[in-house]
């Protein structure tokens, strides 16, 4: 009877542990240690919370091939890479366009004016969200980045150029925190 108790407890324990080695939690959100791009398995690099005026915005989950603290080497290498944005607090859409276009100016002022066709492209498929909805910025090389609000797919934009300067909004020199940055990185 002892053995038997003894054999469910670590049974209980060694479940509960495969549990916590498949998500990862901040600020009440939680996401999962993997995501398949393609035919690929990325792994979850880090998890970040944004905030504005002390109040909660979004978690933001980093995941690549492999994971890096590096960010210059995150954006230069053109691999399959995801932004997952959890928002626990609704933002309207021009909240949401009026701070990516502040990011695009602070980390790839000179894509802002390069580039310009496809950044419009972009802000203009953002939307409004509400608590607990999710945007996917998601890139594959040979087919570009794809933006999808809530599981529907709403722009691609082709190129690897395009995945740099969207993704230097959180890993640039001038992300909208130094703590968001950190936490997606590892740190």
């Amino acid at each position: 009877m002892r053995k038997t108790v003894l054999s469910l407890a670590v049974a209980v324990f060694m479940l509960a542990s495969l549990v916590n080695l498949h998500a990862a939690s901040l600020a009440g959100v939680t996401l999962p240690d993997t995501a398949q791009v393609g035919g690929t398995t990325l792994v979850l690099n880090g998890l970040g919370l944004r905030t504005k005026f002390m109040v909660k915005v979004y978690v933001a989950g980093l995941y690549l091939e492999q994971r890096s603290s590096d960010p210059n080497a995150i954006l230069k290498t053109d691999a399959p890479k995801r932004i997952v944005m959890q928002f626990v607090h609704g933002a309207s859409k021009s909240q949401i366009t009026g701070a990516f276009d502040d990011s695009f100016n602070d980390n790839a002022p000179d894509a802002r004016k390069t580039m310009k066709a496809d950044i419009d492209r972009l802000l203009g498929a953002l939307e409004p969200v509400k608590d607990g909805d999710q945007m996917v910025f998601t890139y594959v090389p040979g087919t570009g980045t794809t933006l999808a609000i809530n599981g529907a797919e709403k722009v691609t934009i082709v190129g690897p150029a395009f995945e740099q300067v969207l993704f230097s909004v959180w890993l640039g020199p001038k992300p909208p925190s130094a703590d968001l940055k950190k936490g997606m990185l590892g740190q």
